[in-house]
């Protein structure tokens, strides 16, 4: 049975112990707050339970499913927060974070702001001819390259030093209707810390390595660690990081 969506109440309560922890995991990092992003992942939630956390102060989104989000997208572009008249969906920013087969790119570019989760090249150009004949978008979308370092069978992403991901930084720069932002990656799950922490560090040096030996491109973002692991992937140079259950609560259904 479904369980019924947070009251505002513990929801307040759960952002601020995240911010808590946020702030203090750059302190001991020497990192200013401010360098770091929480993208707030609410896959699996109901839209009202994002209602409440845009009126909590969150924007950026996090959703791994194109149905899903076409529905709730629904609800919240007719949603309002009591004393503010922009709809709830426009004052969000929502990525999709999921493995995004290149036959859905279209439907993703006329719901999604950004798509984290790029993994090949044949889903690139899609998503780039999807923008071009898109009526919603008017600038490029922008995107991450998904990278894998971790090695469960079960995680996604492009090989560092790969044919696919040379070909692919290749082509980027023709795609005129991408925006490349960083990279992405998933840490190993239960695994030791010196082993996640391994992860994130060599997602940061690999960012060092391609800004220097491609500087058409450009990698702000380095998007890494969630609810179990966020504070070694700040500590080892994360912009942004995908937090869901550490704030919604486990997810509502799979």
């Amino acid at each position: 049975m479904t369980q019924p969506a947070q009251l505002p109440a513990q929801l307040s309560d759960s952002l601020a112990l995240l911010e808590k922890a946020i702030s203090d995991a750059c302190r001991a990092a020497d990192r200013p707050r401010s360098e770091v992003e929480l993208l707030a992942i609410s896959k699996t939630h109901p839209a009202q339970t994002i209602v409440e956390a845009v009126s909590l102060g969150l924007h950026l989104f996090g959703e791994s499913r194109v149905q899903e989000f076409a529905s709730k997208a629904t609800v919240l572009s007719v949603s309002h927060i009591p004393g503010f008249t922009p709809t709830v969906r426009s004052q969000m920013e929502v990525h999709f974070i999921g493995q995004l087969q290149s036959n859905k790119a279209t439907k993703a570019v006329e719901v999604f702001d950004a798509i984290d989760s790029v993994d090949s090249l044949r889903l690139a150009e899609r998503l780039n001819t999807a923008v071009s004949d898109s009526v919603v978008h008017t600038k490029p979308m922008p995107i991450l390259l998904e990278i894998k370092l971790s090695h469960e069978a079960s995680k996604t992403g492009l090989t560092p030093g790969s044919t696919e991901l040379n070909e692919l930084l290749d082509r980027l720069p023709t795609l005129r209707h991408l925006e490349l932002q960083g990279l992405m990656t998933i840490g190993p799950l239960d695994v030791p810390e010196e082993e996640t922490r391994a992860c994130f560090r060599a997602l940061h040096t690999l960012r060092g390595q391609l800004a220097q030996q491609r500087p058409r491109l450009n990698f702000p973002v380095l998007s890494m660690g969630m609810s179990s692991d966020f504070p070694v992937a700040i500590a080892e140079g994360a912009t942004r990081i995908r937090v869901g259950t550490a704030l919604f609560g486990p997810r509502e259904n799979n």
